[in-house]
């Protein structure tokens, strides 16, 4: 009886735990979302998505362009007729996870009229209410 109360405990004990980390497993990181914003941008075309992922005051400057492709053009000045974007790895710190800012490079590969573009921007992301929101697009610094 003794066994099988222990065995009971740790079953349970696991099923807690383990249903603890799917928790913090759901809650995508700052990179997830602004990989999650940027596809909303280029890939679905969907401004009003893209924009439910902005600050504020990043929103009420997309808007005033119009289109995602006005945008994408203007703003972000990179233009592409298919994209994958993928979330530069090489300077994530585990404190990103315990700040209410961040800073992500985005790497897109990608192609515009049959010639392929590879280009790298970095957003600033904030997180109210454990959501992350894309704030700045940060210019690159070689364009004109």
């Amino acid at each position: 009886m003794k066994k099988l109360t222990t065995l009971l405990i740790l079953i349970l004990s696991f099923t807690l735990v383990s249903c603890g980390d799917l928790a913090q497993q759901d809650a995508p990181s700052p990179g997830d979302a602004a990989r999650n914003y940027f596809d909303a941008l280029y890939n679905k075309k969907d401004m009003p998505l893209a924009v439910s992922m902005a600050t504020p005051s990043l929103a009420r400057i997309m808007k005033s362009y119009g289109s995602a492709k006005q945008f994408t053009r203007n703003l972000v000045n990179l233009q592409y007729d298919n994209v994958v974007i993928e979330i530069d790895m090489s300077n994530l710190s585990v404190r990103q996870q315990y700040e209410d800012k961040a800073k992500v490079n985005l790497i897109f590969i990608g192609y515009l009229n049959s010639k392929k573009i590879d280009d790298m921007r970095s957003v600033e992301m904030i997180r109210e209410d454990g959501i992350w929101y894309v704030d700045k697009i940060v210019p690159d610094p070689y364009a004109r």
